[in-house]
């Protein structure tokens, strides 16, 4: 092996026990972007950009999609907010009185999962900007009974393996892990979670319940299996998990360890926060709904995209320090001995 080519070789190998974490450390992330997200009034499709409440990265896309508790449709946006194109939702059949779009994920290969609250369905749909999706006929899965403005708030889907996240709002907030869903166009029987961490009762029999995790409810989750850098990493398999009333964004293990924070409380104040996704390079993109507490701050009442990224460069751990340094020694004594070599 020529020596350059051991040397490359040494410093990769350091590089990847850099990369063998247990956290992506949210500790590491600062806000670097905000951007006003589209309002449809009518105009386009009759979507609405008011109210911005799950968001999604499709990664063979190079895209994020959200859309809004009006359930009206979903919006293809560039990384930083431009509009690229939209579809429109029909929910006839489905039983929907609100249309409470509150969570959404990627499948890959243009299909998603879309989320009633209400409902606790989720419906899965193949997307064609321009076009309509038919939800009422579309397979869905049933993730619990109908139930007030306390159901299902966020779903991810984890590529790696097929699993399928998901978090219920609150009385009770609930996170639930499935290995696998199906989704079918007849009606079944609600789905079991394979695991499952929920709120309890502050006292017997009481109708008000504990924080999990730490917050006040749960308003979406992301899965890190995508995330480039945590490939082969027990980081890959943690979670983030939003809270809108808690106003922070903690990451966890499928444990239900707590391994990170960020605070929310000074990011966009007017807005509520109800999304998260996660791209491949680790940069973090949250969906705001609109201002609706009176105000009429910059940046204008519109849904907003914050994207958080990771601003600290990664630093070798001390073991993979040490072994470069030790490959540098390694180099200088072959070398040494290739030039006694020479002279003799």
């Amino acid at each position: 092996m020529k020596i350059q080519h051991l040397v490359l070789a040494l410093a990769a190998a350091g590089c990847v026990s850099a990369q063998a974490a247990d956290a992506l450390n949210l500790a590491n992330y600062q806000v670097t972007g905000t951007y006003s997200l589209p309002i449809f009034n009518g105009t386009s499709g009759g979507l609405s950009g008011l109210e911005g409440s799950a968001i999604a990265y499709a990664r063979d896309r190079g895209t994020l999609f959200f859309v809004g508790d009006e359930g009206t449709g979903i919006i293809e946006i560039s990384r930083t907010g431009q509009t690229i194109g939209s579809m429109t939702f029909d929910w006839a059949g489905t039983g929907a009185t609100k249309n409470d779009t509150e969570g959404l994920t990627y499948l890959g290969n243009g299909q998603f999962v879309v989320t009633e609250e209400r409902l606790q369905n989720g419906y899965k749909f193949s997307y064609s900007a321009g076009g309509t999706a038919a939800l009422g006929s579309a397979p869905f899965v049933s993730f619990g009974p109908t139930i007030g403005n306390i159901g299902i708030e966020g779903i991810s889907y984890d590529a790696r393996n097929g699993n399928f996240v998901t978090v219920k709002q609150d009385d009770p907030s609930i996170l639930s892990i499935y290995n696998a869903l199906t989704f079918s166009t007849s009606s079944a029987a609600d789905v079991t979670p394979n695991v499952s961490f929920a709120a309890v009762p502050t006292a017997p029999g009481a109708s008000t319940y504990t924080s999990l995790f730490g917050l006040n409810s749960l308003s979406d989750v992301a899965v890190l299996g995508g995330v480039n850098a945590l490939v082969g990493s027990t980081a890959a398999d943690n979670l983030l998990l939003l809270s809108l009333d808690s106003r922070k964004l903690i990451e966890i293990t499928r444990g239900g360890v707590i391994k990170s924070s960020f605070d929310l409380s000074n990011v966009l104040p007017h807005n509520g926060i109800e999304g998260v996704t996660i791209d491949e390079n680790g940069t973090i993109y949250l969906v705001a709904e609109q201002i609706q507490d009176g105000s009429n701050v910059l940046p204008n009442p519109a849904s907003q995209l914050i994207v958080l990224s990771n601003v600290t460069a990664a630093v070798p751990e001390p073991e993979g320090v040490a072994l470069v340094l030790a490959g540098l020694g390694l180099v200088g004594a072959v070398s040494r001995r290739q030039k006694r070599a020479i002279q003799a």
